[in-house]
């Protein structure tokens, strides 16, 4: 186990606390969707969340819910943690998340379901462990006795993991600290951590408008596959809204891979990122629909396995359950 740190995450009730309340404050109620104003008399609405702007740009710069026969009722959240603990307590219907976060919290509730995947074309690329340019760390074998920040469960925490055991190293070696990314943006900045493991934006933000550079990225370390999961009570309640919004979604995926400059001006204009971070953004993502295959379910059997030899989680679940195939034909045409 990785040494503790008196910058520690909140208490688990403490995340549930702020992901529902994530919810109540970043919930927009289908706006600028594209949507006709009726849509969703006869159907419930779809409850997506987004993470830091980034499915709903999405579907906004692609005009992919054109026409959907429901409306779609948006929340943002900061990380994958508080969108899956809001997944978990049936706030939203839909998220996306990256494997290895998705994971962390099925181990503690099995409600979650995966309903879709795509492979990020970046090959692991949009996670990076970042220092500030002064800083003396060049390897990763620099890092002992060095304080890390990433989000506990995250897939910046995975990409921790792999980092030491390439270089020999045990969780023990390093002290990680567990923050939130704006918390952790701001430790490293203020010197109170040596690193920090991060993912997606904060990658482009920290090197391009910050003070830091990146030491080492996933590539070769990390799956790159990006999840879309929903839990057990939407599945069962809203499978035509669902299936729908699936076959939208891969859709607009298929069109951000042609269209890369329109898909990071509408990212920089929802999330108020400049634009120089919303394009490193877009080109570390590249998203590219897959079906759920028993190849991937036991790849990602091998990451849960990971979490348990570094005594990040007890116990692995099967993870057979974490996967719902019913939906593999929403990525074709």
């Amino acid at each position: 186990m990785s040494k503790t740190s008196p910058l520690k995450s909140p208490a688990a009730g403490a995340a549930l606390a702020f992901a529902l309340a994530a919810v109540l404050s970043g919930c927009s109620r289908g706006q600028g969707s594209g949507q006709d104003a009726t849509a969703g008399a006869a159907q419930p609405p779809l409850r997506v969340a987004s993470q830091k702007g980034t499915t709903k740009s999405l579907m906004l710069a692609s005009h992919a819910l054109d026409g959907a026969p429901y409306r779609v009722e948006w929340s943002e959240f900061p990380s994958a943690q508080t969108l899956l603990e809001a997944l978990g307590a049936g706030a939203v219907d839909l998220g996306a998340a990256g494997d290895a976060p998705f994971l962390f919290a099925y181990a503690n509730d099995p409600k979650l379901k995966v309903v879709q995947i795509y492979r990020s074309g970046s090959e692991g690329r949009s996670v990076a462990l970042v220092v500030p340019d002064a800083s003396p760390i060049k390897t990763v074998a620099d890092l002992k006795g060095r304080k890390i920040a990433t989000g506990k469960g995250s897939i910046g925490h995975y990409l921790v993991l792999r980092l030491l055991d390439r270089a020999h190293l045990k969780p023990s070696d390093v002290q990680i600290v567990f923050l939130a990314p704006g918390d952790a943006k701001a430790a490293l900045a203020s010197g109170a951590v040596d690193a920090w493991s991060t993912w997606g934006s904060f990658i482009g933000l920290e090197t391009l408008h910050g003070h830091g550079r990146v030491v080492v990225d996933g590539h070769g370390l990390l799956n790159s596959y990006g999840f879309y999961a929903s839990n057990d009570a939407a599945i069962g309640a809203k499978r035509p809204q669902l299936t729908d919004f699936l076959r939208r979604l891969a859709d607009a995926e298929r069109w951000e891979l042609t269209h890369p400059q329109a898909r990071s001006v509408a990212l920089a204009k929802e999330t108020g990122l400049p634009q120089d971070v919303a394009r490193d953004t877009v080109d570390k993502l590249r998203p590219n629909p897959v079906e759920i295959t028993p190849d991937i379910v036991a790849e990602e059997r091998a990451t849960l396995k990971r979490y348990v030899d570094a005594g990040v989680i007890p116990v692995a679940p099967p993870t057979d359950g974490a996967f719902d195939t019913s939906f593999n034909a929403t990525i074709h045409h």
